[in-house]
């Protein structure tokens, strides 16, 4: 008997060192939960993928990508490469965890030998690493907040409008440079503006990060509409879907896209790849960025 669990405890050794060894890619794992929606962590990593090779010139280049869930990176400098892939899961509402495991190329198997057991320099630096990226990372995240709505509905308005693209993370500095021209345009021709602005998202690529959308500016049904080349005039009609209240700064009102994203998929929840925003507060006047208030929805998806 006592050989029998002696030999089977010694074939699940042999297994275990077979995968540990020879099938496990990782030769050192990071797991770290973070409040956030998963775009943020995602845009994260880029942003901070960016940064490193400015500041500590390493080059970094994207092997695989899916967004807003995994990023496969090759991380070099000098003959030293390593590969990171993180992993990016949303837990709830308002919890993010990732993973990231990590293999040195040159040395995957020494760090396997020695990483369980010892705090190896290649350790130590892979963890003061991912500690500046979650540090940078919760700086960001104090700077704004997101209120989750659940299912709602607008009521239609009737705007004024220019048409524009831009990367995701330049949809506000796209609406200052062109707000000259669409507010020029109203006073110009006497054309009051009886509400709060919107960002109609007409079409969302997530995989490219690049949006075209609609910077609208409500105003009555009888204003008198004169003839330009840019500012057009319509009716965006009333939209079903996913709520959100967003608090700050204008630039990053994405993230309230991505917590709604993340609820809907959890939730089994089909959306559109549109958005509509409403801006309630004017960044013209300054103030605290927290209490920037702008009203966030995504329309189920018709099918």
């Amino acid at each position: 008997m006592k050989k029998n669990i002696l030999m089977v405890i010694g074939v699940v050794f042999i297994l275990f060192m077979g995968w540990y060894f020879l099938i496990k890619s990782a030769d050192y794992t990071i797991t770290f939960n973070v409040k956030a929606a998963t775009g943020p962590v995602f845009q994260g990593i880029e942003e901070w993928s960016t940064a490193q090779t400015k500041n500590n010139q390493e080059n970094y280049e994207v092997v695989e990508k899916k967004n807003y869930e995994l990023i496969r990176q090759k991380i070099s400098k000098g003959s030293n490469q390593l590969e990171y892939t993180w992993n990016i899961k949303s837990l709830n509402d308002s919890t993010t965890k990732v993973v990231i495991d990590i293999k040195d190329h040159k040395n995957s198997w020494y760090n396997k030998l020695t990483v369980p057991f010892m705090d190896t320099p290649f350790k130590q630096s892979q963890i003061k690493r991912i500690k500046e990226f979650k540090t940078g990372l919760e700086d960001h995240l104090k700077l704004f907040k997101v209120k989750l709505e659940g299912e709602g509905e607008t009521a239609p308005v009737y705007v004024a409008y220019l048409s524009l693209k831009s990367v995701m993370q330049q949809k506000a500095q796209t609406m200052i440079a062109n707000d000259g021209i669409i507010t020029g345009y109203l006073h110009n021709n006497n054309i009051k503006i009886i509400g709060k602005p919107y960002a109609e998202i007409t079409r969302w690529d997530r995989d490219k990060e690049l949006v075209e959308f609609n910077y609208c500016f409500p105003v009555s049904k009888q204003a008198k509409v004169v003839p330009h080349q840019q500012v057009k005039f319509k009716t965006i009609e009333s939209v079903k879907g996913l709520k959100a209240t967003y608090y700050g700064n204008f630039r990053t009102s994405d993230r309230a896209w991505f917590a709604l994203l993340d609820h809907a998929k959890r939730n089994g929840i089909e959306l559109e790849n549109r958005v509509l925003e409403n801006f309630l507060a004017n960044p013209f006047n300054g103030g605290n960025e927290l209490e920037w208030e702008t009203k966030v929805i995504i329309p189920f998806s018709a099918n």
